[in-house]
């Protein structure tokens, strides 16, 4: 449990009871208001707490994660060379992406049309000048 009051936790605990108390109390001022007479305050006046509930949950899955992923006492023995001689290789947790070279397709029965064709230089050219508006095309 002394994991959970290092300076950095105890901040994250401080954090939680005023987030908690400030919604709920904001919820309660919601109750007072939709008393009064205001109808969309009792759409607030549900909101705020769950609100504060979320923050429970969230602290207490933090608090649960901390303690869950703390060292404890390794019962394994070390271990030997002798005993496993192949090198244990890891998969890299970012992979490179795949580069996919673009290869204009080959026309289909019947792409003898002439606007067809224009509109596919068209469209070439827009590939090769990223940066140009269509405004700017020659043709």
């Amino acid at each position: 449990m002394q994991r959970l009051w290092t300076p950095a936790w105890i901040v994250r605990h401080v954090a939680m009871v005023v987030l908690v108390v400030g919604f709920l109390g904001l919820g309660w001022w919601q109750v007072t208001r939709a008393a009064q007479g205001n109808a969309l305050s009792f759409g607030y006046a549900i909101e705020w707490p769950v609100f504060a509930g979320f923050v429970v949950f969230v602290w207490w899955r933090e608090v649960r994660h901390a303690l869950r992923a703390a060292p404890g006492p390794s019962t394994a023995p070390p271990p030997s060379a002798a005993a496993d001689p192949e090198p244990v290789t890891t998969t890299p947790a970012v992979r490179r992406p795949v580069r996919a070279v673009r290869v204009p397709a080959a026309p289909l029965d019947g792409a003898d049309d002439g606007e067809l064709a224009a509109y596919n230089r068209y469209l070439s050219w827009l590939n090769a000048n990223p940066g140009s508006r269509p405004g700017d095309y020659p043709g």
